[in-house]
This record gives structure tokens, C-alpha cells and sequence, in this order.
């Protein structure tokens, strides 16, 4: 019969819906459509995006021009704008702020017909690189509370450009999810005295039900109270608020896991729409509360709906266990 789960970080309860239990063939993906036209993210094209904030690029080639293999550059639409102030105003129960902020794209390789999860470890690496050294730049502005990494794979997922790319939004105001993830530490700490995202590296180790794969200092794991089918997170080992404070060893091991993942994702479901959240602690304020930070996989295999939006809960077709079986057994 179905199972309610509680999240033990959020306490957030998701309904696990055996009587209509999925596995990977079941669910029906549409196919990729190939790229039509000229793609202002391949290389050759630098002039058509806006001014390179920073690029990874080859010795003696200039600023916008080829020879770069990560780029990233300011999003040609922004969700929010560098300049000016936070300018805060209530006007009775409205309260309102400028919309301050970055939006930036990094452009993952400079090659257009390529998956994230073929890109080469070594180029996982250097994507991860870029991700914490922009994350380390803005957070120089006192404005910005935190700095959010994402990635939409697929139109399913908000992607309006197929070549690969990640993005990042830089705050002025801590996101609702954090908050509540902080409050979940909080309320552990208090409980336990340990790190809850400790515990469940622990608790996930020894159980190994839900376990995807493991490297020397990362951990990849379904989680127990999965909100979509074949959700995955990723933690470091080592109890780190700061994604900008990964270490070299650090950085090496998770473009091994990343791509080992992403790989397993896309050979068990057929490259599935995806969003990719990087959460880390914020920033330029203090929150009471030693954070652990961590990469959340979200497959798009199922549709939000009236129950979803009406209560935020879920309904996940998929047991954790048997998606984390079959991620398992793909090679």
C-alpha cells in the first residue's frame, strides 16, 4: 500500500505511491530533438553574448575570442541587476526591494552536440572549478546573501538553449528553501547535537538501500523521502558549510561522481529532463548554525499539480530503493 515518508530535513511528508509504482522503462521520454540553427554559446560565437566575466582559456587568446574551454558571461536576460541599491520600502503589508543581484551563464564547453553527462571527467572538473570561483568573486559584494548554482537540463526542465550550460543567481535575501533546510539543522543540532546531513551520510552508508555511488570523499544517495522519482543527492564527506572552501582532492573526486551519476541517470532513463541545485551556506551573514553543503538531482518524470501546489507534497511513483537498485546495476 502507499507509505508517507517525512523528510527528516524539511519534515516536509511525501507520499510514495506503490499502487502505481514506476520503474525506468516506464516512464516515456520524448526523444532529444537535434540543435537547428546557429548556437550563440559555440565557439567562434563570443560576439553574439554578452562581454566574458571570466573564461578558462588557452595562453595568448583574447578576452571573447576562441581558444576558452569553461566561459561564463552576465545571463542576456537577467533575473536580477548588478547596480545600485537594496532600497527597501513596506507599505503597509507589502514590503518591496530593488531587484539587486547577478545572473550569470557558464558555458560548460565550448562543443555543441554534447550532453553534460559525455563530458569528461577532467572537463566535470574544470566546470566545478569555474562554479567555485564565481561563487568565491561574488560573494565580495555585501549586498549578496547567497549564491545559488543550478543547472535546467532539457526544455522540460526550463532549459531555452540545448548546448551545455549551467547558471547561477546571486541574492540580496536567503532563499525560502535554505531557510527551512537551516531550521532542519537547527532543530537536530538541538536534538542530537550532530549535523543532520552527517547523519544521514551515516545512516545511508550502513543501510546502502538507496546508496547510487561512492567515492573516496563524496557520497551519492536517493533520498529516503524522495519528492520525484529517482531524485539524487550528493554530499561531501567531510562536514563543509562552504562550497567555495572545497579542496583540490575535493573537486577532482565530485567531477568523478558527477559524471559517474549523470552517466548512470541518463543510460537507466534515456538522458531524462533534470534540474541540478548546488546548496551552499549563505554568505556575508551569520546563521546561527554550521551548514553542510550539497548537490540535489531532480529528475523531471513526473508533472506538478493542484495536490502538489496545494499542500507541498508530493507524490513520487518511484520508491527510492528501487531507483537507487537500478542506478546501481547500470554500468
Amino acid at each position: 500500500m502507499p507509505e508517507l515518508r517525512q523528510d527528516p530535513l524539511s519534515q516536509r511528508w511525501i507520499i510514495i505511491s506503490s499502487e502505481r509504482a514506476k520503474r525506468p522503462n516506464d516512464f516515456k521520454l520524448r526523444p532529444v530533438e537535434p540543435h537547428v540553427g546557429e548556437c550563440v554559446f559555440c565557439a567562434g560565437n563570443e560576439n553574439k553574448t554578452p562581454p566574458e566575466i571570466w573564461a578558462y582559456r588557452s595562453p595568448g587568446t583574447e578576452r571573447d575570442q576562441d581558444g576558452w574551454w569553461v566561459r561564463t558571461v552576465p545571463n542576456k536576460f537577467p533575473a536580477l541587476g548588478i547596480e545600485g541599491s537594496l532600497n527597501e520600502h513596506m507599505n503597509g503589508l507589502h514590503k518591496s526591494m530593488n531587484g539587486v543581484g547577478a545572473h550569470e551563464v557558464i558555458i560548460e564547453t565550448p562543443r555543441h552536440q554534447i550532453e553534460t553527462h559525455q563530458h569528461s571527467v577532467e572537463q566535470m572538473q574544470e566546470i566545478i572549478r569555474m562554479w567555485r570561483d564565481r561563487h568565491l568573486d561574488l560573494r565580495q559584494d555585501k549586498r549578496l546573501k547567497y549564491v545559488m548554482v543550478f543547472k535546467n537540463e532539457g526544455s522540460d526542465a526550463g532549459a531555452s538553449l540545448e548546448h551545455s550550460h549551467s547558471q547561477l543567481i546571486a541574492l540580496p535575501i536567503l532563499p525560502k528553501a535554505i531557510e527551512e533546510e537551516i531550521d532542519g539543522i537547527k532543530r537536530h543540532l538541538e536534538a542530537a547535537n550532530r549535523c543532520i546531513f552527517c547523519d544521514m551520510i551515516e545512516q545511508e552508508k550502513q543501510d546502502y538501500s538507496r546508496m547510487v555511488f561512492e567515492s573516496e570523499s563524496m557520497i551519492a544517495f536517493c533520498p529516503y523521502a524522495s519528492r520525484f522519482p529517482f531524485e539524487i543527492w550528493i554530499l561531501p564527506k567531510r562536514h563543509e558549510p562552504d562550497f567555495g572552501f572545497i579542496r583540490e582532492n575535493e573537486i577532482q573526486d565530485l567531477g568523478i561522481t558527477l559524471q559517474e551519476v549523470l552517466a548512470r541517470l541518463a543510460g537507466t532513463l534515456g538522458s531524462p529532463p533534470y534540474n541540478l541545485l548546488l546548496h551552499s551556506t549563505p554568505v556575508n551573514t551569520d546563521i546561527g548554525v554550521s551548514y553542510h553543503w550539497h548537490i540535489e538531482i531532480l529528475p523531471r518524470l513526473t508533472k506538478a499539480a493542484g495536490f502538489e501546489f496545494g499542500t507541498d507534497y508530493y507524490i513520487n511513483p518511484t520508491p527510492p530503493e528501487i531507483a537507487a537498485d537500478s542506478l546501481q546495476s547500470f554500468h
